[in-house]
């Protein structure tokens, strides 16, 4: 007689546990991120000040390029401040989303955009009406629509020129919701995401289809993928893949930078912006997400940081149009210098934001997340809250 089989034991699959330093210092990174996102935007509020033409040249009364001539062409570099924004986005929302149900992580997003979003569309419809300022206001019909969010897939005129990255980033949200927090968060299916997604991009540029440009965003998703990368990073330690995700999507996403903001050299152009600067400037912002991710700045803590990060968004809102017209008055109404009303307009944008973060955000943020959330679980540490 044979001896009977011994059942065969089937070896578990390996737990997706986190880096052993990924947790301790949490808090501390993301008030490292929260001073990466208040530079990038003040890199953004540079630019509409002084790094191109448009409508604040009638603010200042001429060209920015005539106010500030030595500096103008480095304020045009501002404007990559933009996907910086989306690669902290593509962590940060990476890092919210794991582990959290589809109707805490869409109560979570809307409580965070929307009450600010909203006290802004209001203060800048109100601004442009009045009669002294120069800027033409939008149509009723249109700024009800300003509300939603979706002004500009149905073509309505927009009440704040930033809201396009608001556009960007709702549908990374949809994306992020619908492949990767509706079906749980892990690691195998956000590297699913990251590569599917990378791949819809190229194929999406060559073919052309218009549907798939709008759903895919060819232009800004690398940036996303970017971040969610280093994310991965942060969460499960060094591998190859995580920082292969990384690496492709910058390759890719600074060709896309480059054809959107390089040009050959040409008087008739506000500034010329070099080639190797734009991929250079990405390259600081994808190296200075990394080291948050690695935890090299462990050190960066203290509430400032924290009040940075919370004024970032409502400043971001606020600073383009209302700083028009603060210009307007410091410059041209009372001849303040234009070096002195560049200080002082970022000033006052961040004080009006702060005035929103206490008055607006504080008090509805956590009203609308109740509402829309009402089982869901309050407190928690801050990457839950983010």
């Amino acid at each position: 007689m044979t001896a009977p089989a011994q059942p065969r034991l089937r070896r578990k699959a390996p737990l997706e546990r986190p880096a052993p330093s990924g947790e301790p210092h949490a808090g501390n990174r993301l008030r490292a991120l929260d001073a990466l996102r208040i530079i990038a935007a003040l890199m953004v509020a540079l630019y509409h000040y002084g790094g191109r033409d448009g409508d604040v040249s009638r603010a200042w009364g001429a060209s920015p390029r005539h106010e500030f001539p030595t500096l103008s062409g480095a304020f045009a570099y501002g404007c990559l401040g933009v996907e910086i924004f989306f690669v902290i986005s593509g962590f940060v929302i990476c890092m919210s989303g794991w582990g959290r149900p589809l109707r805490s992580f869409f109560a979570s997003r809307a409580a965070r955009l929307y009450p600010a979003y909203w006290a802004a569309i209001l203060l800048v419809t109100v601004a442009f009406a009045l009669p002294w300022v120069a800027y033409r206001t939008v149509s009723f019909s249109d700024a009800l629509v300003n509300l939603t969010m979706l002004q500009q897939p149905v073509g309505a005129q927009r009440v704040l020129g930033v809201c396009w990255t608001l556009w960007a980033e709702l549908r990374f949200y949809a994306l992020f919701a619908l492949f990767v927090v509706l079906p749980g968060a892990t690691r195998h299916r956000v590297v699913l995401f990251c590569a599917v997604w990378t791949l819809t991009t190229v194929v999406t540029t060559a073919s052309h289809v218009e549907f798939l440009r709008v759903v895919v965003m060819p232009e800004y998703s690398s940036y996303f993928i970017g971040g969610i990368g280093l994310y991965l990073v942060h969460r499960f330690g060094h591998d190859l893949l995580h920082w292969g995700i990384v690496a492709v999507s910058f390759l890719v996403g600074q060709h896309y930078a480059v054809a959107g903001l390089w040009h050959p050299p040409n008087p008739n152009y506000f500034s010329y912006r070099s080639p190797y600067v734009i991929v250079a400037v990405l390259a600081l912002g994808y190296a200075a997400v990394a080291a948050v991710a690695l935890g090299r700045f462990r050190w960066a803590g203290g509430r400032r940081l924290t009040v940075a990060g919370a004024l970032t968004y409502p400043f971001y809102l606020v600073h383009e149009h209302l700083g028009w017209v603060v210009i307007g008055v410091l410059h041209r109404s009372l001849g303040i210098p234009s070096y002195a009303t560049l200080g002082l307009t970022v000033a006052l944008m961040l004080g009006l934001a702060w005035l929103l973060h206490r008055c607006v955000e504080q008090r509805l943020t956590p009203v609308l997340r109740r509402s829309l959330d009402p089982g869901g679980i309050t407190g928690g540490s801050p990457e839950g809250r983010r």
